[in-house]
């Protein structure tokens, strides 16, 4: 008798046309967060290789550093040991920035969620699944 009122009680629930908004703007934002953490990682290993560079550049001496090759888009060009260093320094800021700059907007998309969550969870209770599945 009460599993048949639960059942009752779930179907009474009206999906108006305000309430699948939200629930499409959550589904826009979920994707848009993967999207965006996918991007940070990559930028992340850029960063790295950016890393390992100065690294690398770092062990040269300078008798065998003539001329180091930096690639620019789909060329190399050949710049001086500081040069090089300069540049791979500005090019290691940038991409912090850009890692930083991402980080902020999931930040912020992830408080939207939260707030479409408590919405969504007051209306639907336990009639709607808005968590993340683990693949």
């Amino acid at each position: 008798m009460a599993a048949t009122m639960k059942k009752a009680a779930a179907e009474d629930v009206n999906v108006t046309f305000e309430d699948q908004q939200k629930i499409n703007k959550f589904a826009r934002n979920t994707s848009r967060i993967t999207e965006l953490k996918e991007e940070i990682e990559v930028k992340k290993k850029q960063l790295q290789n950016l890393e390992d560079a100065c690294d690398d550049i770092m062990l040269l001496d300078d008798a065998d550093s003539h001329l180091i090759p930096y690639q620019i888009g789909d060329v190399f060009i050949s710049h001086s040991l500081e040069e090089t260093q300069e540049m791979l320094e500005e090019a290691k800021r940038s991409l912090q920035e850009e890692i930083e700059a991402l980080e902020s907007r999931v930040e912020s998309i992830q408080g939207v969620l939260s707030d479409l969550k408590v919405q969504l969870y007051a209306k639907f209770g336990n009639n709607i699944n808005l968590e993340a599945e683990d693949s």
